[in-house]
């Protein structure tokens, strides 16, 4: 059944599974068959828009699985998680939110995470598909041999440095070594306009991979108008092409960019599949 405005998410269409990597243990919400696409959380966290596009990945024909990184699972986003969640995430151990910070740690148990789905689902290969705050993750993902299909969508990290990406120069090299070798394609989505994630972000990520950097730009005028509290309150600008911002109408801009990512994990990890 639809859910109205405000409404949480159960999210009981989904298995709920506690992962251990490395002692480390978090809760992922997998749904689907064939092969694993990791989808990483935009802030603040599972929101019902994030859940949707996790969905539209299982009904592709993938085993999607959806991290708890931070927030309340299932929540609908509210301008209050600025104070909470948000605070939270920026002095967390797990994430660098600032210019410095090189790396998340997350992204190690993110990485097994993926060698973990490969080994039960199978197929040549993941995906890997951030959202904001993670949006940089899938790239960092790429370090994983089994990453071979990585989306990164708005990616807001750093915070401070609107030029830089959330990457340490040993993982930057790494990455673009790796990308260059085994012939990935990172394909990438924000708004023109975005305040978080400007294009001088996505001039950085086409300097480190050069044209395996795929960068696509919607107008700023194509999202939605009337996203939840915390993406008109907090965010305040276009930001979120597949899930805040989206529109659900044929023809769409973001429905066509929605239609490019699930084409892109298919040719990637089905490609015997007509």
């Amino acid at each position: 059944m639809p859910l109205t405005r405000g409404q949480r998410d159960p999210l009981d269409d989904f298995t709920r599974r506690t992962v251990s990597v490395d002692g480390t243990e978090k809760t992922v919400y997998v749904a689907g068959s064939g092969p694993a696409v990791v989808l990483m959380p935009e802030m603040p966290g599972i929101s019902p828009d994030v859940a949707r596009f996790a969905r539209w990945i299982r009904d592709a024909g993938f085993t999607v699985h959806l991290p708890s990184l931070f927030g309340v699972d299932g929540a609908y986003p509210l301008a209050e998680a600025r104070r909470t969640v948000v605070a939270r995430a920026c002095v967390s151990a797990e994430f660098r939110a600032f210019a410095g910070g090189g790396t998340s740690p997350v992204t190690a148990w993110l990485r097994g995470l993926a060698r973990l789905a490969h080994a039960e689902c199978g197929g040549p290969g993941v995906g890997a598909v951030g959202l904001c705050f993670t949006g940089n993750f899938a790239l960092t993902m790429a370090l994983e041999p089994a990453v071979i299909a990585p989306v990164v969508n708005h990616p807001s990290l750093p915070l401070d440095d609107p030029g830089a990406l959330e990457l340490s120069d040993e993982d930057a090299a790494a990455v673009a070594a790796r990308v260059e070798r085994d012939g990935l394609t990172v394909l990438a989505y924000r708004f023109e306009n975005d305040a978080w994630c400007t294009g001088r972000r996505f001039a950085a990520y086409q300097k480190l991979l050069g044209d395996a950097f795929d960068g696509r730009v919607l107008a700023a005028e194509t999202a939605n108008p009337d996203p939840p509290p915390f993406f008109r309150d907090v965010v305040g600008c276009a930001h979120s092409v597949v899930t805040a911002h989206f529109v659900d109408e044929e023809g769409h801009p973001t429905v066509r960019a929605r239609d490019e990512i699930l084409a892109h994990l298919a040719e990637r990890l089905k490609p015997h599949v007509q």
